[in-house]
Parts: structure tokens; sequence; C-alpha cells
């Protein structure tokens, strides 16, 4: 914490601060210092923390840490619920609107780039079009339903990702509007970069990758078997808070599928390759925050 006190000491007091990374790359320890020593209050940034039902699987603040500043949207919602990026934004709205500074930290980066750029509004596609979707893909093929897209999406959008075609697709049969003309009306962004301060944690592979080798066994010596275990009999996959990394894989050995050094060992891998995607998503999208390397905070 010490090392983590000195790096806070250069941020300003009188501003929010936003907080990013890979997992594992130690920003809650900033964000623990930030609020601890300048005041605060640490909000997550992250989409599978804010589930009730995974402390120890998400690593979400322990309760000693939460004792020592104020935490907003951890562990606020039932597995069930499909929080989105724009409940999310509304969460923090209503923060913003408290007149507190907001210290906002977590590895989910749309997260942070619809706070800071922007979000377009659009409309839940209804269950009955996401299916008629999926019943065309399956039947026409990737091909012609992206044919249907408007040509302003089309020139934008990779058309040999399904996901990316069909989220185009629904956008259109749902609202009667192209998805970029969507973008185009997106709204002010609710923080602009320039009203905070940012420290994005530049966890090189080599750096990351032996602290990704420990954190499930740690995980494991915390509880996280136990967790698990208290929520097998309402396990679903479907479940949003399902998509914990490493949830599956412990529901799996209670069930007799898998022994707990092969769930220790896969998780691990999921981890890396999660930790992978939020890099390249942090290089793409958000070149302008200012960088730190996380063994400053050692």
């Amino acid at each position: 914490m010490e090392a983590a006190s000195a790096v806070a000491r250069g941020f300003d007091p009188a501003r929010h601060v936003l907080i990013a990374g890979p997992t594992a790359s130690g920003k809650s320890a900033l964000a623990l210092a930030l609020a601890r020593d300048q005041g605060g209050v640490i909000v997550n940034a992250d989409a599978i923390q804010v589930y009730e039902n995974w402390r120890i699987l998400t690593a979400r603040p322990s309760a000693e840490e939460a004792a020592l500043a104020p935490h907003a949207l951890y562990g606020h919602l039932p597995a069930d619920h499909p929080y989105s990026v724009g409940e999310w934004l509304r969460d923090v709205a209503r923060l913003l609107q408290g007149g507190q500074r907001l210290i906002i930290t977590g590895g989910t980066g749309l997260y942070f780039t619809a706070l800071t750029e922007g979000l377009a509004d659009i409309p839940e596609t209804p269950p009955h079009i996401r299916a008629m979707g999926e019943a065309r893909l399956q039947r026409d093929g990737l091909e012609v339903i992206a044919g249907e897209l408007d040509a302003q999406t089309a020139a934008r959008i990779d058309l040999r990702n399904p996901a990316r075609v069909m989220r185009a697709w629904e956008v259109l049969k749902t609202t009667g509007k192209g998805l970029a003309q969507w973008q185009d009306d997106t709204p002010a962004p609710l923080l602009p970069l320039d009203h905070a301060q940012t420290a994005l944690f530049d966890a090189p592979k080599d750096w990351l990758t032996p602290r990704i080798e420990t954190r499930f066994h740690t995980m494991v010596a915390a509880g996280a078997l136990d967790e698990a275990r208290a929520n097998l009999a309402t396990w679903s996959p479907a479940l949003p808070a399902s998509k914990a990394i490493g949830a599956a894989e412990l529901i799996a050995v209670l069930q007799d599928q898998m022994t707990l050094p092969e769930a220790i060992a896969r998780a691990t891998i999921l981890t890396r390759q999660f930790a992978k995607r939020q890099r390249t998503w942090f290089k793409a999208r958000m070149k302008a925050w200012q960088t730190i390397h996380p063994s400053v905070l050692a």
C-alpha cells in the first residue's frame, strides 16, 4: 500500500479518476490508496463484479478493503440480471449527480469508452426479432443477412464477423434505423476524457502472466470452491453471472466432471486469454490515457 500511496500523490484530489487495466494488474490497490488518502467513492467498472453471488471468483473488494473507503456498484445485482452498458452509465450518472469525487476502476473497456465518448441509446432487441435473425442466419447464411443492411452501416462494420452483422441487422429490424445512424446521433459523453484524470495499467504479458498463474490458486485457497458450492443449486450457464471466469470449471469439479487441478489449469488459460483481449482493446481504444507500469505499485 505504501507504493500505491506514493503513486496516488500524483493525482489531483479534486478531480474524478478513471483507472483501467487488464485483470490481475493491480488497479484496485491504486483506487483504494486514492480513496483512502484523498477521499472519493470507488466505483466498479467491471461487468462481472456487479453480481452478488461471486465475490471471491470475480476478485471483488474484500470486506476489509470495503471498510477502508466507500465502494459503489459492486455485487449489487442478482445473478440473473442482464446488466447493460447503458444501465451502468445510468448508475454512474446518479453517482455523479451526488457531487462526490468518483474513482472509477475496472477492466471492462466498453464501459470506459461509453463513459468518455458517449453511447448510442439503442433500444433493446425484442426476443422474437433475435430468434428470427438466428433462424435466418442458419437458413440463408451471413452474406444474405449482410446484404440487407443499410449501405452506411455495411461500410463501417466487418461483414465477415457474424456477431457484428447480426447486431446491425437486429438494430435495423427493431428500430427501422441503421446502426451507423444511431452511432452518428450518439449524445455527448457523461464524463469526457479531459474532465478526468486517467491511469491505464500497461501490463506486459511477461509481467502479467506469472500473476495470472498464481491468481486462481489464491482464489481457491480463499474459498472459491465453497463459493461455487453455494451457487450449485441455482447454477445455470445461461445466467449473466455465470460468465465469471472459472465458474463453470468449479461447478464441474463439484459435479465430478473435472478435477480441481484441471479446473485451475483451465481457468488460468481462460484468464490469460481474457487479459489478452483486454490489452488489445486498451491499445486500440484508449491511446489518449496516461499509462502506468504496474510494477510501480510493487
